[in-house]
């Protein structure tokens, strides 16, 4: 079977207030023996078995996926917060809520020669505030940087931002890189509670340069949203969703897929 990935048809975006959205395409083809196969509109993303989870959860249930980026990152604000980083002596702590600001931290390590500083001074007083993160991937993330992390449970930011209230007493900010559509409930609820916070825009999202090109030979008039958000940016744009993942886990996806997909009595 032949599943493949969202048509590109002239100016068509997949856009929230999130910004651009992974959606998953498919399409039935005539051979019910053949394994079926599904585009990832996402980015790569190595799990501890050196392979994107996605694929390896599909592959399990007799899906082969080939992913294709759909997004690539700007990054913003380097020298300052290169600058910030040099002096935590005057913050409370660090926030990060994605991956790639933690991303940004390191260019700014690797660019202004700062690895050794790093290692022999700036990560021991940044250890010795309180660091804190969403989800195992991107504190996974800041471990390797060397630092502790508290909060990955969470789930989201308004749980992170509960928790920080729950135990933040420090008249110091937080520093928070972040990106350029971050959500304000965790600013708000942190104001809403007198805690400081002082947040830098270190990366924004832009469609990948060669989205259209890779999509050129491909049409699906099936689609699958890893979310609700996802799901309602496939619908706005007039595309029919077969299915949505009812969390955003490969797991979830892969369940949804194949009640989708059952193949047809041949």
């Amino acid at each position: 079977m032949l599943l493949s990935s969202c048509p590109p048809w002239p100016g068509m975006s997949l856009r929230s207030n999130k910004g651009l959205l992974p959606c998953f395409a498919v399409a039935p083809s005539e051979d019910c023996q053949a394994m079926m196969k599904v585009l990832l509109l996402k980015d790569a993303k190595e799990d501890d078995s050196g392979q994107d989870p996605y694929i390896r959860e599909l592959g399990f249930r007799g899906l082969e996926a080939t992913l294709i980026p759909v997004l690539s990152f700007e990054f913003l604000a380097l020298p300052s917060l290169s600058e910030k980083l040099s002096r935590p002596e005057r913050y409370g702590g660090l926030i990060f809520t994605s991956p790639r600001a933690v991303d940004a931290v390191e260019l700014c390590l690797q660019r202004d020669g700062k690895a050794e500083v790093w290692t022999e001074s700036l990560k021991g007083k940044w250890n010795a505030k309180s660091v804190y993160v969403v989800g195992n991937a991107t504190a996974s993330l800041v471990n390797r940087m060397g630092l502790d992390t508290e909060g990955e449970d969470c789930g989201n930011a308004e749980k992170l931002a509960e928790y920080i209230c729950s135990r933040e007493s420090s008249a110091l900010p937080l520093l928070f890189p972040c990106g350029a559509l971050k959500g304000e409930i965790l600013p708000k609820m942190l104001k809403d509670k007198g805690i400081p916070l002082e947040s830098l825009t270190v990366y924004q999202k832009t469609p990948h340069p060669e989205i259209r090109v890779n999509l050129t030979s491909y049409y699906s008039e099936q689609f699958a949203a890893i979310g609700p958000t996802t799901a309602r940016a496939l619908a706005a744009q007039g595309l029919p969703v077969s299915c949505t993942a009812q969390s955003p886990t490969p797991q979830a996806l892969a369940e949804g897929l194949q009640r989708t997909l059952q193949p047809p009595r041949c």
